[in-house]
């Protein structure tokens, strides 16, 4: 089969595969792709995801039940997987995952020298209620400086992998949070050029009182022309 060469995504409601300024989306973006025929291992499943993949805790504030809390603002994530028609997606798994208070990921390629919080992991897979509802309980994500740049640093923000019903289908994005001086510098979201769909990707601040923590509503629109932008 012959090689496709890559193509950037035309469409202003997404963002390019590769980011002008972020090196590592050059690095993780292949120069062709290669066609391959749809059968039916990629048209049906992913069945009983939760039986295939670990589903963990959807607590990012403790490593263990009786252990201290992870430092940091605590906050509360509602969070809701959704199609084009707003019918939620029951059973959707959802893979979490982001740094700590103080911009430090749990993970050996991360070189920031930011602390890292021993009692905080910051990554999980959890699975949609009937109602499509996901929540999180964990502390804010804190800012950090990009890998090989010049210098620019990431607002707080908090990743998203959002498995649907066949092989193929797979949302991978970021959610933002709302009145962060970050978010209009930011190379990856400010290349989502139509100002609605960069909206989409920000999180609504609903209360500062309840369970002394922040909480956020985020709907996760898995396609259609009002779909949350995919994100590196």
């Amino acid at each position: 089969m012959a090689d496709t060469v890559y193509q950037p995504y035309a469409d202003s409601n997404q963002t390019p595969h590769r980011v002008e300024g972020y090196a590592r989306t050059f690095t993780r973006t292949p120069d062709s792709f290669v066609e391959r025929p749809v059968t039916l291992t990629e048209r049906t499943g992913p069945l009983a995801v939760e039986r295939r993949l670990a589903v963990g805790t959807a607590d990012f504030t403790r490593t263990s039940p009786d252990g201290p809390r992870a430092q940091g603002p605590l906050m509360l994530l509602h969070g809701r997987v959704v199609d084009e028609d707003n019918n939620p997606v029951a059973g959707a798994m959802v893979e979490v995952w982001h740094a700590n208070a103080a911009g430090k990921y749990i993970h050996p390629n991360d070189s920031h020298d930011a602390p890292a919080d021993p009692n905080f992991y910051g990554a999980a897979r959890v699975v949609a209620d009937p109602d499509g509802l996901v929540e999180l309980r964990t502390i804010k994500p804190g800012a950090y400086p990009v890998p090989d740049s010049k210098a620019w640093w990431r607002p707080p923000h908090i990743h998203f992998s959002v498995f649907g019903r066949v092989w193929l289908s797979r949302l991978v994005t970021q959610m933002y949070f709302p009145g962060e001086p970050l978010n209009e510098s930011d190379a990856v979201l400010n290349a989502i050029r139509d100002p609605q769909a960069r909206s989409r990707c920000i999180a609504r601040l609903t209360s500062t009182a309840s369970s002394h923590a922040l909480v956020y509503e985020y709907q996760l629109v898995v396609r259609g022309r009002n779909g949350t932008p995919s994100l590196p």
